[in-house]
């Protein structure tokens, strides 16, 4: 089984690729692999060359899900499966695997809406060029519209995050802060790393007290949710979506067909309205009160967790 990656710059990956070799070798499979690094043009080749490996299934992130689908195609006609990892690829004979991302995108806004019932809220999205970023909005709004549109709360900028990058996240905060003389009470970001951009802004700026999201459990932000400085992340605890992913991959390597694998669902979320068969698996929203989730599944040792927080004040599992 070949795995594309678009590339290793977010902490997570690392955690996936581990559970997918775990999976892999439990059934018996070989593991290769490639690096995009970021490159449309990289992960064309890359999927080619991992057929020409013979991987049997490939296994996709994909960094432009679009620029890839003459790629798709080619591996298609010489009868190579393909699997979307955690990022849609629109095209009805890819399997796709990935967490709920528009209940994610709920669960970011449900949580901070708790904490900011009125105000102004701030939007830093993912990339345009992932889906997963749509998906997250979608999401948000359909819990804040009813908000919006009463008044309660302001949509004072929303603007895509070229690559997911922090620092792109933080300009973008920076831009949204200058247009509005720095009065924002919320904002959320799609990520932890849009997340720690936007506060890097925030902090620049000297704006306090602001309710900010995030998801995928990063370390960072999980110290940052027990200092009091984020509101909520998202885990989606890659093990396991490894884990489905290398279980997927194997099956479809060894002759089974989309629909013959089991939990599936026809998925028609994507833009393009095309059913998918899917595995969808669940999100845990993560906040100050629940901590100890991310404990218990020894995802953070509590050294991590409660860095810099005062035990007094911080949350029951930091004291």
């Amino acid at each position: 089984v070949g795995v594309s990656w678009s590339d290793f710059l977010e902490e997570r990956w690392r955690r996936d690729e581990t559970a997918i070799k775990k999976a892999l070798t439990k059934a018996g499979v070989e593991y290769i692999s490639t690096d995009a690094h970021r490159s449309n043009e990289q992960q064309i080749k890359d999927i080619d060359t991992l057929i020409n490996k013979g991987a049997k299934a490939i296994i996709v992130l994909s960094w432009d899900a679009d620029a890839l689908l003459p790629a798709i195609a080619n591996a298609k006609a010489r009868g190579v499966p393909i699997i979307a990892y955690d990022r849609l690829i629109q095209d009805k004979d890819v399997f796709y695997i990935t967490f709920d991302n528009i209940e994610v995108g709920r669960i970011q806004a449900r949580e901070i809406l708790k904490k900011k019932p009125q105000g102004n809220y701030a939007f830093i999205k993912g990339a345009a060029t992932d889906a997963n970023a749509d998906m997250l909005f979608s999401g948000q709004m359909e819990v804040l519209s009813e908000s919006l549109k009463a008044g309660r709360i302001k949509n004072i900028g929303d603007i895509y995050t070229d690559g997911w990058s922090p620092d792109n996240a933080q300009k973008n905060m920076a831009t949204i802060l200058a247009k509005n003389g720095n009065k924002v009470d919320a904002v959320i970001a799609s990520n932890d790393g849009t997340a720690g951009g936007a506060i890097a802004a925030l902090n620049t700026a000297n704006v306090k007290g602001v309710a900010i999201s995030g998801q995928d459990a990063d370390i960072a932000a999980l110290n940052r949710i027990a200092r009091g400085d984020q509101v909520v992340t998202v885990f989606k605890d890659p093990r396991k979506l490894g884990d489905a992913a290398g279980w997927v991959a194997s099956e479809l390597a060894m002759g089974k067909k989309l629909n013959q694998i089991a939990g599936t669902v026809q998925w028609v979320g994507g833009t393009k309205k095309i059913p998918i068969t899917s595995l969808l698996l669940r999100p845990i929203p993560i906040t100050s009160t629940n901590l100890a989730t991310v404990l218990s599944a020894k995802w953070i040792s509590k050294p991590q967790l409660c860095a810099g927080v005062d035990p007094l004040k911080g949350p029951d599992v930091c004291k």
